[in-house]
């Protein structure tokens, strides 16, 4: 099968919004989700029934620069174990909510919440922290069987999570060290469900998925739009980190930075059926940043993806073994650990500046440096198959590069049936380096000895 984008989501859309079927018109219905045609390995854990007519609507506050993060806590916490908060009305979030106790719980959000961007340091200061590439987040949901879902069928406004990234953007345009929090973060969650919804504009990434397992996310609209020129920074769509059993599927995604990117210790992930524009690709890393830390990445399917206007598609970043100054709160390098078994299959290119991205010098322009200190972390037992399309102009007739820093560092590398072609007609070509060629079902030409191209890692 080969997706077609735009046909493929509209009817998704129709067909997976939630009926309205639990006797309040207003509420609907918990949807089926389903992984498929992937999953993760195993089922997830049951779901205990929700209490029959309980249902707490959340309260929004009068004024315009309310918070009505207390009247969500209150709603949550008066609705857990067994029962529905309702998100019906037009919300404002002005303080963190430290969401993690959550349990046998819906949240259904037919209404939209949106983040106060009156004062971008107040959430610089006051947001949750990650060590991790120094990310921070408005907010965390945590704890076990919880279920959060929207209605796609309603109109634009409606079910949506709005981070108002607008003066974030703006911001840092004179001031980059600001610390923008992410719109979204399944931090220590168990056994849970996301569908259903718009998400726009985040400071930072869209999503983490961190320290959470059994996790289902699908049928999603998320879009990272500016006005005025303003450049949109980051906005991945989602991003695992130290967690197992997570499938994603059946999205539209319209951002600047990775679609999806496994960070350190992603495991049994599955990501199916999904449109990405604009984006950095579906990408493994960035891992090895930290020394002394491992970074374990093993047991990916990617299937299925519809990929236009992006940097890269199927992409692994490795960083060096030597210490890397890449961006501001983004150095490092010369962690261990490994990639392993990861399987990307049906991938339709439109226009994107490379097909594939192997690289173990993420950050480092000096390609010499990076051969001199090669990555700590190996890279095995990767397959990239049924890949087709084009790619753009950018570096015509080059269509992708497979480049480790060591002849032990990659091994079981393969690549089949790539059909993708280079807008010159010319027959695409990679740059390929310490390489099992044998295994790969493509041309490869030597690599380059200039200084890599940064500007995406």
């Amino acid at each position: 099968m080969r997706l077609n984008s735009i046909g493929w989501f509209a009817t998704a859309l129709a067909l997976l919004s939630p009926a309205s079927a639990t006797g309040h018109p207003k509420i609907p219905s918990r949807p089926s989700i389903v992984p498929g045609p992937y999953n993760a390995g195993q089922a997830m854990p049951p779901s205990r029934p929700r209490d029959k007519g309980r249902y707490c609507h959340v309260k929004q506050g009068c004024h315009e620069d309310r918070d009505d993060a207390p009247h969500i806590l209150h709603a949550l916490q008066k609705c857990n174990n067994g029962g529905t908060a309702v998100f019906d009305k037009s919300y404002l979030i002005g303080s963190p909510l430290d969401l993690t106790f959550l349990k046998h719980i819906d949240i259904v959000i037919t209404g939209d919440i949106a983040f106060d961007d009156s004062d971008v340091y107040y959430w610089e200061n006051n947001s949750f922290k990650y060590a991790f590439q120094n990310q921070s987040v408005f907010w965390k949901l945590g704890g076990e069987d919880v279920h959060i879902y929207g209605d796609l069928s309603l109109e634009e406004g409606k079910s949506v999570i709005d981070g108002k990234g607008q003066a974030y953007w703006e911001e840092i345009q004179t001031n980059k060290a600001l610390y923008r929090p992410m719109l979204f973060a399944f931090d220590g969650m168990k056994g849970a469900t996301m569908s259903n919804l718009r998400m726009r504009n985040p400071p930072n990434w869209f999503n983490v998925v961190a320290n959470s397992s059994d996790i289902i996310i699908s049928n999603m609209d998320l879009r990272a739009e500016s006005v005025n020129g303003v450049k949109i920074a980051n906005s991945d769509g989602w991003d695992t980190y130290r967690s197992n059993r997570v499938v994603i599927q059946d999205s539209f995604i319209n951002n600047t930075d990775d679609c999806v990117s496994f960070k350190p210790n992603s495991t049994n992930v599955v990501i199916q059926n999904l449109v990405c524009i604009g984006s950095h690709g579906i990408s493994i890393g960035s891992i090895g940043q930290y020394k002394g830390e491992t970074d374990i990445i093993e047991n990916l399917h990617i299937y299925n993806i519809s990929m236009t206007n992006a940097s890269d598609f199927a992409r692994i970043k490795v960083w060096p073994g030597v210490q890397t100054d890449f961006q501001t709160h983004l150095t490092g390098g010369g962690g261990s650990g490994y990639v392993r078994n990861v399987t990307y299959d049906l991938l339709h290119s439109i226009n994107n500046d490379r097909a594939i991205t192997i690289t173990q010098c993420y950050g480092q322009s000096n390609q010499t440096l990076c051969n001199e200190f090669p990555a700590n972390l190996t890279i095995e037992d990767v397959t990239m198959k049924n890949i087709y399309g084009t790619t753009s102009a950018k570096s015509d007739p080059e269509a992708g590069t497979l480049v480790c820093s060591a002849p032990d560092r990659c091994s079981n590398i393969r690549v089949e049936n790539i059909t993708v072609t280079v807008p010159s007609g010319e027959p695409p070509v990679y740059e390929c380096r310490n390489m099992d060629n044998s295994l790969l079902q493509l041309t490869c030409i030597a690599e380059t000895d200039e200084d890599r191209d940064t500007s995406q890692g």
